[in-house]
């Protein structure tokens, strides 16, 4: 597989040789009887640093459809109803696979979210399938979606071109472009759907100009197409629900495109860790790869915040994650391995966790008492990696999340055991 390394960088790429026209974006006769199509995911007039735009050369326009009707699969993939979210802590097993063909539209489940389409916000889902897409392709036109797999790679086949994403890579597909999910064996993973600004590298400020994630690191896909001429079924995702049409043609049929609204993969083994080396604990925002920032400077819509593999070297410190009560509401999943403030089992990967905000959490007593009494030489962290969706507002939970047999009822007791401090 090919691909173009950036991230927000001004690509320009064609399947067959001089479908991609020099100097007009939108000539009277583009190449090959090719329709010119302009695919925007922010306003026209946005600033030009924040704007984000593509033209698409493809054979067929995308108008030729049909009305929408509503689509009755995918039953759990659905917003919250502000009904059932508490101020408990919240941790849940992993999905269990399906036991027939289910793809990766009709495995999608929804744990929680805030906001909507219109004000900025989140939706955070879960996916299970063990069925590849073929003759039909979802589109979310509410919000773009970060897909973190977990179990099984998946091919994503987009209308601008195809990208795999392993466990250990993330995948950024922008608002209102049409994919489909191929799959090898059967799959799971994490999904974050950012109705808010589009997610966007973190400023480094005092770190400088190098660390974290870097842009070159960014993997875009190139022009790639199928002319097929069959029935093919849209699902779209519109204002909170789903959607069908059915077209008489292949909706990848892009032959050539340039501009920078694209979608992406990264590989989470790139990020470039940055901690202490004297002492005290840096705030998890040190780990942060992906943010969409709100109109509250410094406080994000959602930051995609990772726990990778590093060393922990500071000296008279307690190392795991503090105990703290957060302005941020946190929902944790596991790609792989331990989590260093959870070693007392419980969070498996392919689970996760729900901290809503000003709700105290920390690590369990259990990794408490080894961090204290642990002998602080230089310990590398391996084979784990972890995750946060990271948001400024209340994920307010599904009813799936609290009633659907995943829930663990018994999550607080990692937090018993305690010792009292003894006061002179």
């Amino acid at each position: 597989m090919q691909y173009q390394t950036g991230f927000l960088n001004h690509f320009a790429s064609e399947a067959v040789a001089g479908a991609l026209p020099e100097g007009r974006n939108s000539p009277q006769r583009p190449a090959y009887g090719l329709y010119a199509e302009q695919f925007s995911t922010t306003a026209f007039t946005a600033p030009r640093v924040e704007n984000r735009r593509s033209w698409l050369y493809r054979i067929r326009p995308t108008t030729a459809h049909g009305a929408f009707k509503p689509y009755r699969g995918a039953e759990r993939f659905a917003g919250p109803d502000g009904n059932h979210t508490t101020p408990n802590r919240l941790r849940w097993d992993p999905l269990v696979m399906p036991d027939s063909d289910v793809d990766f539209v009709d495995g999608l489940v929804t744990y929680g979210g805030n906001g909507n389409p219109e004000n900025g916000g989140i939706g955070i889902h879960l996916y299970a399938a063990s069925a590849s897409m073929d003759a039909r392709a979802f589109q979310n036109s509410d919000g773009e979606m970060l897909i973190v797999p977990q179990q099984g790679s998946l091919r994503i086949v987009t209308e601008l071109g195809r990208m795999d994403a392993a466990p250990g890579h993330i995948a950024l597909v922008p608002k209102g472009m049409r994919f489909r999910v191929e799959l090898d064996e059967p799959s799971r993973g994490y999904i974050c759907e950012n109705f808010g600004a589009p997610f966007r590298l973190p400023d480094l400020g005092p770190i400088g100009a190098n660390g974290l994630a870097n842009p070159r690191d960014f993997e875009a896909p190139v022009a790639w197409f199928e002319d097929r001429d069959e029935d093919f079924e849209i699902v779209q995702k519109f204002n909170g629900r789903l959607w069908t049409t059915t077209i008489d043609h292949s909706p990848f049929d892009v032959v050539a495109w340039h501009g920078n609204s694209a979608p992406c993969r990264y590989d989470l083994a790139r990020f470039n860790t940055i901690g202490t080396v004297s002492f005290d604990h840096p705030d998890p925002s040190i780990f942060t790869v992906l943010t969409s920032p709100s109109d509250t400077p410094g406080t994000a819509n959602c930051d995609f915040v990772i726990f990778p593999p590093r060393w922990m070297v500071g000296e008279d410190t307690f190392r795991p994650p503090w105990f703290h009560r957060n302005v941020m509401s946190e929902f944790m999943g596991l790609i792989h391995g331990v989590y260093d403030a959870k070693e007392g089992g419980g969070f498996a990967p392919g689970g996760a966790s729900l901290h809503n905000q000003f709700n105290g959490h920390g690590p369990d007593a259990d990794s408490t008492r080894k961090a204290m009494e642990a002998d602080l030489k230089p310990v590398k962290i391996e084979d784990t990696l972890a995750f946060m969706f990271e948001s400024r507002a209340i994920i307010q939970t599904t009813d799936f999340a609290m009633n659907g047999g995943l829930l663990q009822p018994d999550y607080d007791a990692c937090w018993e055991g305690f010792e009292k401090a003894k006061l002179p």
